[in-house]
């Protein structure tokens, strides 16, 4: 009895060291993927930043000026407002790396400026659709976060209170609230964001009270 289990025992220690080696072969080569293509980013020269899809917040169609005494409101106002001339462009997913390959190495500087100012955007987006969602608001919070959501933001909070907004809060029938659903999903397939699963899920139809009972 005890050989097929030695002889068992010694082909699985075959086998994984077959395996690591396997993986450590394969990490060595992405390693060295990478740094072939970091050292090749660094010698692009500077490109037009012209094509870029840059994102203009439409202050006269979202509730600005109505925050009154709120001062969550306010806030998201003012971080928004703060926004109004700067340069705003999702780069979510994108590596330094490959901004350095399509745009140049001496772009990187902006380009990481035009990011970090979308980050601001679609926070300050979230946070205000959230306080006009609990002061009631809910027309006002769901132009805020639709915008948001045509940026092509990855915040899963954004897509759920959406998505409440849509099933419990407008008055909406059901083929309206399936119409609205299914214009998101478009988006949050194509979102470049380790989120997009979790958000597809939450955009899934939801299940009727007889499918429960059931």
């Amino acid at each position: 009895m005890k050989f097929p289990f030695l002889a068992s025992f010694i082909l699985l220690i075959i086998f994984f060291n077959i395996r690591s080696r396997s993986v450590s072969r394969k990490m060595e080569q992405n390693e060295q993927d990478f740094w072939a293509r970091e050292s090749a980013s660094n010698s692009v020269r500077k490109k037009s930043l012209d094509t870029l899809e840059y994102i203009h917040i439409p202050f006269d169609l979202l509730p600005f000026g109505t925050a009154g005494d709120n001062a969550i409101l306010q806030q998201a106002e003012d971080d928004l407002t703060a926004l109004k001339d700067e340069k705003i462009v999702n780069l979510t997913g994108i590596s330094n790396t490959d901004l350095k390959l399509e745009y140049g190495t001496a772009n990187i500087t902006p380009l990481t400026q035009y990011d970090q100012n979308y980050t601001s955007l679609v926070c300050a987006l979230q946070n205000w659709g959230q306080e006009l969602y609990n002061q009631g608001r809910y027309e006002d919070a769901a132009k805020v976060l639709e915008f948001s959501v045509r940026t092509r933001s990855d915040i899963t909070a954004t897509y759920r209170l959406l998505t409440d907004l849509y099933r419990t809060k407008l008055g909406y029938s059901e083929s309206e609230i399936n119409r609205k659903i299914d214009g998101l999903i478009p988006i949050a397939k194509n979102l470049n964001s380790l989120s997009r699963m979790t958000i597809l899920k939450l955009l899934e139809p939801q299940n009727s009270s007889e499918d429960k009972e059931i």
